[in-house]
Formats: C-alpha cells, structure tokens, sequence
C-alpha cells in the first residue's frame, strides 16, 4: 500500500488529465492540496450515542455557520421560511432593510411562532396573542395592563447572526462567532467563475433517511463507494484517481468523468465510455457516434458547452472539466455545493432530534436566461418513499436509490458492532478524516 505522502492510485491522475483538455480548467480547478492528519478512525459512537447527538446539540449546531435557504425563497418583505436543526428552529424573514434570522421561540411561554414558511408582516403567537415585528422588535402584549414587568425595549426575539453568499443566506446562533466571511476563507474565490449567486432553485427533494446525518452525508463525500454501489458507471469515470483537497473549513473532491475507472480489467473504446456517461439504456434511441479522431471527454464537453452558451452567457469561458467532471466540495459541518456547471448541491441535517434518522436533501440549482424563475419548493419524501417518486431529479434519482440502500443497514450495523472504531482510508477517504477533524475540535 503507498505510504499517505504518495497516496494516489495507478494511472493517469486528474491534473494530467485536464492538461489534455481542449478548454483549459480555471486556476482554482489546477491547485492541490492534499489533507495529510493522524486521524484514520472515527468511534462508532458518533453515528450511534444519543448522548453524543446531545453533545453536537449544546456545542456544534449552536456555533456553527449553516446554510438556511437561498434567498431567492424570501424575495418580499415579510417572505420567511422556517430553518430546523434539531431542537432548534429559527426564523429567516425578509424585512425592509435586508435579511434577519430570529429563534423561533415566542418570548411570553414558549411556543414555536411560525410552524412553517409563508409571508406575514409580523409575528404574531398562536397561543396568546404576543406580536413582534419583522426585525424582531415587540409590536404588542395580550392584555397589556397584566404585564407592567415586561420592558418592551428588550423584549424582542432572540436574535441569530445572519449573512449571506453566493445566494446562499447562511445562520449562526452564537452571536460572537467569527465573520461568516472568515468562516468560509477561500471558498467563495472557488466558486467565484461559477456565479452561484445567479442560478435559481429548479428542484429541492429532501428524504427523511434511517441513518444518522453523518452516516447519510459522508456516502456523499468520496468515490471509493462506485466500485461496488454504481457499477454501472465505472466505464466512464476515473473513481480511483479522483483527486482529494482541503483548505480551513473546506474540502473539495474533483472525479473525472468521460475516463475510464482504473478498476476495469480492460480498456473501452470512446464509444462505450461516452454511452456510460450520459447513461445509454439499451430501450434508448442510438446515442450519437464519437468520431475516431475524437474523446469521448471532448464530445461530452463539447454538446455540454453548446448547450450552456445560451444560458450562461457568450463572455463566459466554459471549460471541459466545469461541464464533465464531479467537482464536489463540503464546507463544515454539513452544507455540500457542487462547483462547475453541476447543479448539484446538498444539505444534511439531523431529524427530529434523534441521533439514528437525518434529512437528506439535494438542490438542483441551474443557470437561466431572462427573468428569474420562481424556485421550486421542497418536496418532501418520507423513509418509505422512493427517491423515483421525485421525477424532477431525473436519472440521479436511480443514482440516490443504489446509495440509500446502503446507508439503513450502515446505520444497523453500527449500533450491532462489536467493535469501538471504524477505520478510514488514508486518501480517498481524505475529506471524512478532514470533517472529523474538525468536528472533534468544535466538541472539545
């Protein structure tokens, strides 16, 4: 086995692929940065403790940046959607001088205020009555007279730190926590090239999973699984020799698509990759013919470019690897955008506040030319739903229902194990051992 200082497989690696590309790659996609930790185990019960669940309950969620919606869900003054993190529920509203984010808790006894999204131009509790204005300020108090104690000037709703980036707007209920800015360090100049800011949310599915959200996510979070979980597809895509990064509180996983997996015992022809990639089923109309002189990567970059153009823009430089590969990153603890064209993005979070069932959900967020289109809400599956019941994800809904079969019997053996640890690959396992990393550092 290579020792981690060469931790790579046999064969080409994907910056000598890309050197090969017609349209060269933007600089960000040329920089590596390979994570190097003594970390190469995880305690089985991070996935399986309630008390441990607890632990990221009182010192995790509380001070961590997390994404909450895009803005584009919350155009209108008085627009608000309710974010979930388990026990904690947090409103973000739309006011007339930007975004706030407030606990969603009603300061006279406790009720939750707003029990999902909508428009309102004020708060006002089911129970008794209180009210409180969109930046948080007290509007008024059910039978005044019987509450000369209660101060109005402070009587407001808690607050929570909020800001924004990429369209993304982003909570943190420790209000002396660092900027969000410093938070994400050099993400954003990653992601700059791809204007985030100026996609719209075409789809939003979210599953409710039997799985711990650490289990869910980290399924999410390397290519090691293809081999045996999409055998499918190894004829177009380089699995083995993805390339693994990580910079302050991100990580980064960049898969070649349009090459073969270095597990195949031979080589295919072009032809034979280019059907993988765009998922040829037999019952399909002939997929086009790649011309002898041309790879299969270059085709698919090529059809992939011409039909972006129209949308992203003609001054746009659309490079072969934004079109073709995977290039999936994860800022800590839980929030996963996909980079290039890919409209890619997921979130995974713990659900109902129990330490074996998560949410898992996948954005498509797509360019589009004109006037930006209303997003699409969520639609919602329960764990007994299949992801093919969400059709407006396409092929990838085939794709998430091979990885979700895995995750309930993961989850299953974990808590049967007789074992302390589960063991991590020095590589492609890289952005797992980053994220422990990190969450151990928030929980000590």
């Amino acid at each position: 086995m290579s020792q981690l200082k060469e931790a790579r497989s046999e064969g080409i690696s994907y910056q000598e692929l890309i050197r090969r590309d017609a349209v060269p790659p933007p600089s960000t996609l040329t920089l590596e940065n390979p994570y190097r930790s003594p970390l190469v185990s995880v305690p089985v019960r991070r996935y399986t403790s309630q008390a441990f669940h607890e632990l990221e309950m009182e010192r995790l969620w509380p001070r961590v940046w997390q994404m909450a919606c895009r803005e584009e869900e919350i155009p209108e003054v008085g627009d608000h959607i309710v974010y979930d993190i388990g026990r904690y529920s947090i409103i973000v509203v739309r006011t007339a001088d930007g975004i706030r984010a407030h606990h969603n808790v009603c300061r006279h006894r406790g009720r939750r205020l707003c029990d999902r999204a909508g428009h309102a131009p004020s708060f006002i509790c089911p129970f008794h009555g209180f009210s409180w204005n969109l930046d948080g300020t007290l509007r008024s108090v059910t039978s005044e007279w019987d509450f000369p104690h209660v101060d109005g000037e402070t009587f407001t709703l808690t607050p929570v730190r909020c800001a924004s980036w990429g369209g993304w707007v982003f909570v943190n209920m420790d209000m002396d926590a660092e900027p969000l800015a410093d938070f994400l360090g050099d993400l954003p100049e990653h992601f700059a090239v791809w204007r985030p800011e100026e996609r719209y949310i075409q789809a939003h599915v979210a599953k409710v999973m039997r799985c711990n959200w650490k289990v869910c996510q980290e399924a999410f979070m390397e290519a090691f699984h293809v081999i045996r979980t999409h055998p499918q597809i190894l004829t177009g895509i380089g699995d083995e020799n993805s390339q693994y990064d990580a910079w302050g509180n991100f990580s980064r996983a960049i898969t070649a698509n349009g090459t073969p997996s270095p597990h195949l015992p031979g080589e295919p022809s072009e032809q034979e990759i280019f059907e993988s990639v765009i998922m040829h089923d037999l019952d399909d109309p002939p997929a086009p013919r790649v011309p002898g002189d041309v790879t299969a990567r270059a085709m698919m970059a090529a059809h992939a470019r011409a039909g972006l153009k129209g949308v992203v823009g003609e001054d746009v430089v659309i490079t072969d690897a934004c079109v073709s590969d995977s290039i999936y990153y994860t800022l800590f603890p839980n929030f996963h955008p996909w980079g290039g064209y890919s409209r890619i993005v997921y979130r995974f979070r713990p659900h109902e506040n129990r330490c074996d069932r998560s949410l898992m959900e996948c954005y498509y967020l797509s360019p589009f030319a004109g006037e930006r289109p209303d997003p699409a809400p969520m639609h919602l599956l329960d764990a007994d739903e299949p992801w093919t019941n969400a059709p407006e994800l396409g092929m990838l809904a085939r794709v998430f229902t091979q990885d979700t079969l895995n995750l309930p019997q993961v989850q299953k053996g974990l808590e049967a194990a007789r074992y302390d640890e589960v063991v991590l690959a020095n590589y492609q396992e890289t952005k797992i051992r980053h994220f422990h990393t990190l969450l151990g550092a928030r929980l000590t």
